[in-house]
């Protein structure tokens, strides 16, 4: 055939293939005989461009290798060539090769190829064991055979990657991979993350390698693995296979990562439809996290397994720690086979497990019992009384947390409590929960385990000090298990997950004090993280409502540890300093207040004048005179010096009065103020000046946290910040400092506003619809109203939001800026330039203006 006639063909075979097998996955046709179908297409069409370039007439052999090597070939996945040659190779081979590579790249088929005599391919393989790794999976397309035959003979001699060093370097490669990701990854790459497909693949490696086996089948027979775990290892690849095909067919590239931009798509591919408590993609997500947590168990297992094989090191010898458990070293393993015949001694290997803080690992051959004993159960383990006893003396032992993590991991939490079947594996389609909600709630228990290690005193300096407070830890371990154990049931799930609390508390007999508490925990997990980050918790109405719940120092000490485990739970960058300045500024302030009594009202002027009084007293020692300070603060309103603390109120006069009080004032304080960096600014107070201070933040790409808006009364602003990097670190840098400072002068000094910079929505928001929601809050303020919006995170939302409320004549005079993954949810204290608060219409019509503004030009 004609070059390009070859070429045109070649493509057309190609589409032709796509559309077929398309069609055929969506009718259900076994994963497996697709790949192997595009395996054997493409071994056709290889072979007729390697005839066509004439290249069957010498010493040379085309071989597949890798994946393509297996007979496995997904829609997009390169095609891994190995071209074997002689030692010489002469001038019309080169030409012949060289006709041949340019007419596969010209058929548009994605090649990843090397050209080696058997010589220099194994003195590579030598030195690299993933080359070594590919040509154990090789097979010839095409060409002269006698040159594979050298290289199968040269694979087979024991000496070239002996088995114990093969399981070694594929073991340690393992462990490389799975330290750069999670398995809970909100985008996975379904390759390489742990529980993935190169997991199922590291086993079956090292049974090529050890067994010279052929396939996974072959190792019940070698009864490393029994047919029901082949089965099941089996299901497992088959699905992930399933999920890369169709991410393949959807992104129309080699993808291997599950980002969002595919995600909905490929769950609609894969049969999934949207459900009245979950969504398509959150149902296709759920099977993968349960699938790769199968394969990790399998994978930990069978490793273990030829580790005692072909491990350097015997394994220590059994030493009993009661009448069912021995000791080896690290690893706990069951002393009969029959152990788990009777389910009460699945717990009790738990419970041994916190007795012994030295034993961290199931052994393999316990796991693989453990595993049955879960397949047989009839109903929950909670069930049986005894069980309850054991379950209970792990949560009240020291060391509970880390046998509830191994129950976690081994799939016992779902054996013992049927709510915690629900969650397991239950993803959330938001950037905010990195995690599924049974993973999540593990991390938050492994962070209340943190507060009680001195290492992370530092990292929380409160929660440190509370732990070790809490009448019976036990019962905050209890919260954290059921906190969002109502997730993905419909309804509220802090409603669905303090009845279950309540449920599991009676069941277990715990006395009603103890029950009650854990409900209320669960019910109110999330009030101190609202009230602290969407409220003004200078506002002693706010602390006033929030000490009426919390009721009692005992309860506020409990949700303080549950709410700050959460929150570090929830997503790996959610914590910062900001949060924990103002959770533990909610926590003081709260608990003083509870301590004065909550039939006291507060005095709010006595807290101005201990403000002012110790303000006063650092001023003085500066050398400042009372009669200038009077004359300053005379302009200030009440309401400022209760809002802002004694150090505050000193650092702002001080600013003032060292420069005569200046028309304008930008000031940056590179020390932590409530976590962050304070930006002051003191100027004329003019129309639009809140939406200037924002425009030029959003330029120079700084996150504002809070805001604090003040006018005096001469008519002059007084506007605190808290600002940070984008990262969540305070501004430090000097020269940053001084280049934010020049920008915010020079936008003060003109009239004009300046331009918003438009921006363009970053890639991970582009996938997420949130639905704009503006809401009044009650206030007992009469001269300001409250105003809470969630709309979808873009850049410079922040400043787009200012232009609206100067649109619309509303003057901003505190604002609680959080974001919350791909949410914005931010709290605003507003009034009208009177000073007095909104009135019903000026409401409506802010309404309806941010409504349209931020759902009609969600990019802007």
């Amino acid at each position: 055939m004609e070059h390009r006639q070859r070429i045109a063909a070649c493509r057309a075979r190609q589409t032709e293939l796509d559309q077929q097998q398309l069609a055929q996955f969506q009718q259900g046709q076994a994963i497996g005989v697709l790949l192997a179908e595009r395996a054997v297409v493409i071994d056709q069409l290889l072979s007729d461009f390697w005839h066509d370039s004439g290249l069957n007439d010498h010493p040379l052999t085309l071989v597949a290798v890798g994946g393509y090597g297996r007979g496995e070939l997904h829609p997009r996945s390169d095609i891994d060539l190995l071209i074997l040659t002689s030692e010489q190779i002469c001038a019309a081979q080169e030409q012949g090769l060289s006709e041949f590579l340019t007419a596969l790249w010209d058929a548009k088929l994605e090649i990843g190829h090397s050209v080696r005599s058997v010589a220099e391919t194994m003195r590579q393989a030598s030195d690299d064991v993933t080359i070594a790794t590919n040509l154990l999976e090789s097979r010839v397309i095409s060409g002269d055979n006698a040159l594979y035959q050298q290289l199968t003979e040269a694979l087979s001699d024991r000496q070239f990657w002996p088995s114990s060093a093969f399981f070694k370097a594929k073991f340690d490669e393992q462990k490389g991979r799975h330290k750069k990701a999670t398995p809970f990854d909100l985008e996975p790459n379904l390759k390489s993350c742990p529980g993935g497909l190169r997991d199922i693949q590291t086993v079956t490696w090292v049974a090529l390698r050890h067994f010279n086996a052929t396939c996974l089948a072959e190792l019940v027979s070698h009864h490393y693995l029994t047919r029901e775990e082949l089965e099941e290892l089996n299901a497992c690849r088959d699905f992930l296979w399933r999920l890369r095909f169709a991410l393949h067919q959807v992104s129309g590239r080699s993808e291997d990562r599950l980002l969002f931009d595919y995600q909905r798509d490929v769950a609609l591919l894969m049969g999934y439809q949207d459900g009245e408590q979950l969504k398509a993609v959150e149902q296709l997500m759920k099977r993968f996290y349960r699938t790769v947590r199968a394969v990790r168990e399998l994978n930990q297992m069978l490793l273990l397994l030829f580790r005692q094989t072909l491990g350097d090191k015997a394994m220590p010898a059994p030493e009993p720690i009661c009448e069912h458990f021995y000791r080896r070293g690290k690893y706990i393993e069951a002393r009969h086979n029959g152990v788990f015949d009777d389910p009460q001694n699945i717990l009790k290997l738990f419970v041994a497990l916190a007795m012994h803080p030295e034993l961290r690992i199931v052994s393999a051959s316990t796991l693989r019992l453990l595993r049955n004993a879960r397949r047989k159960l009839k109903q929950p383990l909670a069930e049986d009384a005894a069980n309850r006893k054991q379950f209970m003396a792990i949560l009240r032992h020291g060391n509970g947390i880390k046998a509830l993590s191994l129950m976690h991991r081994h799939g016992i939490m779902g054996a013992y409590l049927k709510p915690w079947q629900h969650i397991a594996g239950q993803m959330q389609f938001d950037l905010f929960h990195a995690y599924t909600v049974d993973e999540h709630t593990h991390r938050l228990l492994q962070f209340i385990q943190k507060f009680a290690d001195p290492e992370h005193k530092e990292i929380f300096p409160l929660g440190s000090v509370l732990i070790e407070q809490l009448p019976k830890k036990g019962l905050l371990v209890l919260a954290a298990i059921f906190h969002d154990i109502g997730k993905g049931r419909g309804g509220d799930h802090s409603d669905i997950g303090a009845e279950e609390a309540r449920l599991f508390c009676q069941q277990h007999n715990m006395n009603e004090h103890d029950g009650r508490l854990v409900a209320w925990l669960v019910q109110h997990h999330l009030l101190m993280s609202v009230t602290a980050q969407r409220r003004d918790i200078t506002d002693p109405d706010e602390i006033e409502k929030f000490a009426q719940v919390v009721k009692d120092q005992n309860q506020l000490a409990y949700l303080y540890c549950l709410t700050v485990a959460d929150i570090c739970a929830t997503n790996d960058k959610l914590w910062n300093n900001w949060k924990g300045s103002l959770l533990r500024e909610l926590y003081h302030t709260t608990r003083d207040r509870l301590n004065a009594g909550m039939a006291i009202p507060v005095d709010s002027r006595a807290r101005i004048r201990e403000h002012q009084a110790k303000a006063r007293k650092q001023l003085l020692r500066q050398g400042f005179v009372d009669d200038e300070i009077d004359t300053l603060w005379h302009r200030f309103s009440a309401d400022y010096f209760l809002r802002f603390n004694a150090q505050q109120i000193q650092q702002h006069s001080e600013c003032l009065l060292a420069q005569q009080i200046p028309d304008y004032l930008v000031e940056i304080h590179p020390e932590h103020s409530r976590g962050g960096t304070e930006l002051f600014i003191y100027a004329h107070d003019t129309q639009g000046l809140f939406t200037r201070i924002l425009t030029v933040l959003d330029a120079k790409q700084v996150l504002v946290h809070d805001a604090q808006i003040f006018t005096t009364k001469d008519g002059f602003a007084l506007d605190s910040f808290i600002i940070h990097e984008h990262d969540g670190t305070p501004i430090q840098n000097p020269s940053r400092i001084a280049s934010i400072r020049k920008s915010l002068l020079q936008a003060l000094t003109r009239e004009q506003t300046p331009t918003r910079p438009k921006r363009a929505l970053p890639r991970r928001l582009r996938s997420f619809n949130v639905p704009t929601r503006v809401g009044f809050l009650p206030s007992q303020r009469k001269n300001s109203s409250m105003i809470e919006l969630v709309t979808l995170d873009r850049p410079g939302l922040l400043a787009h939001i200012g232009e609206i409320f100067e649109q619309c004549d509303v003057v901003v005079k505190a604002a609680k800026i959080t974001t919350v993954g791909e949410k914005a949810e931010d709290f605003f204290q507003l009034s009208n330039p009177g000073g007095t608060a909104l009135s019903s219409e000026a409401e409506q019509r802010l309404h309806s203006a941010l409504i349209e503004a931020l759902t009609l030009q969600p990019t802007n």
